[in-house]
């Protein structure tokens, strides 16, 4: 069974285990990862606790040096995390890289493995698959997605499976050619799904975790000029939400996960009614009871909030929330589903949100933090 044990609270968190004290332990902070862009003051990527029922967050400290490592993912024996090095050339070629460190469990630091070529420039998403012993990545600027084997020792080989997108949208200025922006993998990893902003288009591959390859298996097309940027599975495993950036839309799809096809249900807008200035959507997740689903907007400066109806997946319009600061480029909502996450890309900040469990609202919690060009966050679950 999983728990969120911050790792700065083991050795409080072993000690209650044994406290002969009828009162009940108090939960452990939540230790969080940060992954930043590097052209300003930040270094790498950074880590910090967090109180889920105050919001109270240590302050910032630097877990390990990289470059532009705009995504992260961790390991399912949560003593390795992985990231991308969101560049265009690496070891003398046109590629971005993936990094692999392994975390010290005592203090939660990063110790550097080794890294690998991404198979494509400015990679900007990876997964690991649960039996972890591949890296999924997303190469934007090359129109790519590869998968990278894990040793045994957490260090990442060469790339075992590449493939390369086609196709472009009416969006000249960032459409002309494909763009690579997620993979992620459905329920029983037989999937994996990649949104791509350039093609308006998110393909399906079958995933053989034994050779670790990637088979094209179809597509589904959307309206174009939607910039289809990230996805969210719903728990049932029969839907999927597309948010697309450019048209500051969500896609309801179901899902058939014997199949791998998805058909479109609906498409939302993510901004409120009346609002005329520039806006792109980022990040989208479903909380885990799978009654919410939410959205950010970068420029409107916001989270929408959706009610999911069972069995259909359709969406209605919750609300909208500031999200505390400027260009939400990604959330995360920690395995609880009480606290939600999230980094403002442009202010350098930090925001909590406690969700309520009736309305599915956010509401702030505590007084934030402060990184330097957060990318995005993740929330660490060590197994016991």
């Amino acid at each position: 069974m999983a728990h969120r044990l911050g790792l700065s609270g083991f050795a409080l968190a072993l000690f209650s285990l044994g406290a002969t004290s009828a009162a009940p332990a108090a939960e452990a902070p939540l230790t969080v990862y940060v992954g930043t862009y590097t052209d300003g003051s930040s270094r790498g990527i950074y880590r910090f606790g967090l109180d889920l029922a105050t919001g109270t967050a240590s302050r910032p400290a630097l877990a390990g040096e990289a470059k532009n490592p705009s995504f992260l993912a961790l390991h399912p024996s949560g003593r390795f995390l992985y990231a991308v090095s969101e560049v265009d050339e690496f070891a003398g070629a046109a590629t971005g890289a993936v990094i692999a460190f392994a975390i010290d469990p005592a203090t939660g630091d990063l110790t550097l493995l080794n890294q690998r070529a991404s198979e494509g420039t400015g990679p900007c998403h990876l997964a690991v698959d649960r039996t972890g012993r591949h890296v999924l990545v997303a190469n934007y600027g090359g129109g790519t997605v590869a998968v990278l084997p894990i040793g045994a020792d957490g260090r990442l080989g060469p790339a075992s499976s590449v493939r390369v997108h086609e196709g472009s949208g009416p969006n000249q200025g960032r459409q002309d050619k494909p763009h690579a922006h997620g993979l992620y993998l459905d329920a029983a990893e037989r999937f994996a799904l990649s949104p791509d902003l350039g093609a308006d288009r998110v393909f399906v591959y079958r995933f053989d975790a034994g050779g670790g390859t990637l088979e094209p298996h179809g597509a589904a097309r959307l309206e174009p000029g939607s910039g289809p940027r990230h996805l969210a599975f719903h728990p049932d495993g029969r839907h999927a939400y597309v948010i697309n950036e450019l048209a500051n839309t969500v896609a309801v799809f179901g899902y058939d996960p014997a199949k791998g096809e998805l058909t479109l249900v609906e498409t939302v807008k993510t901004l409120p009614a009346g609002f005329t200035g520039t806006s792109y959507t980022a990040e989208i997740a479903v909380s885990p009871d799978g009654r919410f689903l939410y959205g950010s907007n970068r420029g409107h400066d916001s989270l929408v909030v959706f009610r999911i109806d069972a069995p259909s997946g359709r969406l209605s319009l919750v609300g909208h929330v500031p999200v505390g600061g400027a260009w939400p480029r990604h959330f995360a909502i920690e395995s609880g589903g009480r606290v939600l996450l999230a980094a403002h890309q442009r202010s350098g900040t930090l925001a909590f949100f406690r969700l309520d469990a009736a309305s599915g609202m956010p509401a702030p919690l505590g007084s934030g933090a402060a990184v330097d060009r957060p990318a995005c966050l993740l929330p660490a679950v060590f197994p016991r």
